[in-house]
C-alpha cells in the first residue's frame, strides 16, 4: 500500500471515529431535542395492582395519592358500548363468574371478588373494598391533569373508535398513550387517531 493510500485510509478512518465520537456525545448537534410533553418515571401497572383491586377507582386514587407520574390500565367494551376497565375480557379469575365482558351491558357487570392474585407477580394477593369495574370516562373525569397508558386488550373496531373518541372529548391526546403489543390493533389505533385528526 503507498503511503498516499495509507494517508487517505487513516484520515477518513480518524475523521469517522472523531465524527461519531463527537455525535455520539452531542446528538443535538444535528438533531433538535424532541420535547417531552411529559415526563413518567413511576408508572401505576393496573393502577397500582398489589396495592389495591387492580384497575379500581381506589386503586388509581391510591397510585396518584402517592405521587404516581402516569396510570396504566386496561380496556374492553360490553355489549351495550360502554369502555369499562378491567385486565381480563373474561371475568373468571376477577369476579368469580365465568362470563365475557362483551357478552354482558355495563349494569350486568359483576362486582369484583375482594381478594385476587396478582396475575404478573408470584404469591402476591391485592385486596380491597372498591370492588366496581370502572367506566374509562369516570377514570378521565377523576384524573384530568394525570397522564394515563391504555392498553387496548381485544381487537375490536367499536372499542378503538370509542377509546379515540373518550380521548378526544376529555382534551387527553397530550396526556395518553393507548395501544397494544399487537401489530394489527396499534395499526388500527393509529389509523382511528389520524381519522379523527381535523385536516388542515
Amino acid at each position: 500500500m503507498s503511503s498516499t493510500a495509507a494517508f487517505y485510509l487513516l484520515s477518513t478512518l480518524g475523521g469517522y471515529l472523531v465524527t461519531s465520537f463527537l455525535l455520539l456525545k452531542y446528538p443535538t448537534l444535528l438533531h433538535q431535542r424532541k420535547k417531552q410533553r411529559f415526563l413518567s418515571k413511576h408508572i401505576s401497572h393496573r393502577g397500582g395492582a398489589g396495592e389495591n383491586l387492580e384497575n379500581t377507582m381506589a386503586a388509581f386514587q391510591h397510585a396518584v395519592k402517592i405521587g404516581t407520574d402516569m396510570l396504566e390500565l386496561d380496556c374492553h367494551i360490553t355489549k351495550d358500548e360502554q369502555v369499562v376497565v378491567s385486565h381480563d375480557e373474561n371475568l373468571k379469575r376477577a369476579t368469580g363468574v365465568n362470563v365475557n365482558i362483551s357478552d354482558l351491558k355495563y349494569c350486568e357487570l359483576p362486582p369484583y371478588l375482594g381478594k385476587l392474585d396478582v396475575s404478573f407477580q408470584r404469591a402476591c394477593q391485592c385486596e380491597g373494598k372498591d370492588n366496581r369495574i370502572p367506566l374509562l370516562k369516570e377514570v378521565f373525569e377523576a384524573f384530568p391533569n394525570t397522564p394515563i397508558n391504555i392498553d387496548i386488550k381485544v381487537n375490536n373496531n367499536v372499542l378503538i373508535k370509542k377509546v379515540s373518541e373518550l380521548v378526544k372529548q376529555y382534551n387527553r391526546e397530550h396526556i395518553t398513550v393507548w395501544g397494544n403489543a399487537n401489530y394489527e390493533i396499534v395499526e388500527k389505533c393509529y389509523k382511528e387517531v389520524r381519522r379523527s385528526r381535523p385536516s388542515g
